[in-house]
């Protein structure tokens, strides 16, 4: 049984900001090889034009690899009810649907307002159910700089909770909570997911944390707190918001996972596996730069993962 579990988002967040194309083989390796270390969850790809986002053209190539791979639930980012469309298209097992609960990061990211956004969700939703059951996947809200934004600064909780009941009152299926620009801390982040938790009642909650300020971690020990127990990281620590300047790398995989067997959480992954398909990324991604310490320093002598 698994206790926390630990979900991959390195193949989009942390590949939209490579400044090269990635080979599309090298993508399918790195998703095959977190199925078979373990990873239940990654979100694959992203569905936005490929003007904006040319990684991820060859993205139905992509995701038709992933849905091959046994137990692994395939996920993909859709900013739009087109982005939807070719998601339900293709098969994805969950479609993350992001909004920004900052209003002028969400402009700057989607090109229009918060309530345009939750309005496109509810279409999203509706299109989703029009799908027969056996293949219908799953819609989540993704609520983007739920704990800050370098444009507007503090985000109000009062601010967070509206829009997570407005995309509730939709029809989400589980929401992600996300830190896009690394400003939350512990306490800030065990009230909020503690609110959202009295809100939602027993709906799926995950959290998305950014390291960008070093305490990507912490606040992974204070949403546990909060009953959270699913969370998204990103292989070496990757990632980061091309919209939110000094949006640095999504909390690394290799270290999450960690830390939650050295604590006795179970995560289902093999982080031996883990870590040497970090330096088989690291070296087909050149002069990227890496983070996390787990890789470097090794496992402690007598580590133990959880029983």
């Amino acid at each position: 049984m698994i206790d926390v579990h630990v979900h991959e988002v390195g193949t989009r967040d942390g590949l939209q900001s490579v400044p090269f194309f990635v080979p599309t083989e090298t993508k399918k390796r790195w998703c095959s090889a977190e199925a078979r270390a373990g990873v239940g969850e990654i979100e694959v790809c992203s569905f936005v034009p490929v003007r904006l986002l040319p990684q991820f053209a060859d993205a139905a190539e992509v995701v038709a690899h992933a849905l091959t791979l046994e137990g692994l639930t395939v996920a993909a980012l859709a900013p739009n009810l087109k982005g939807a469309q070719r998601a339900i298209e293709l098969g994805v097992h969950k479609i993350n649907y992001v909004l920004s609960v900052s209003e002028s990061h969400n402009r700057a990211n989607v090109r229009r307002s918060t309530e345009e956004s939750v309005n496109d969700f509810a279409r999203v939703v509706e299109l989703a159910r029009s799908v027969p059951e056996g293949r219908r996947p799953k819609i989540v809200a993704g609520l983007a700089t739920a704990l800050g934004c370098t444009i507007e600064g503090k985000v109000p909780e009062a601010r967070v909770r509206e829009i997570a009941a407005q995309v509730v009152a939709a029809g989400a299926d589980e929401l992600i909570v996300a830190d896009t620009v690394g400003y939350a801390d512990p306490a800030s982040v065990r009230r909020l997911f503690k609110a959202l938790r009295s809100d939602v009642g027993a709906m799926s909650i995950k959290a998305h944390f950014h390291d960008t300020r070093g305490l990507g971690l912490a606040n992974v020990l204070a949403a546990l707190d909060a009953d959270v127990r699913a969370f998204d990281a990103s292989l070496g620590g990757l990632g980061g918001c091309p919209y939110a300047p000094g949006a640095s790398g999504n909390i690394c995989t290799e270290d999450l996972v960690f830390m939650l067997e050295a604590m006795g959480l179970k995560t289902g992954v093999d982080l031996e596996q883990l870590i040497a398909l970090r330096g088989e990324i690291q070296e087909a991604l050149k002069d990227q730069p890496f983070h996390g310490t787990i890789a470097k320093a090794g496992l402690p002598k007598g580590f133990e993962k959880a029983a």
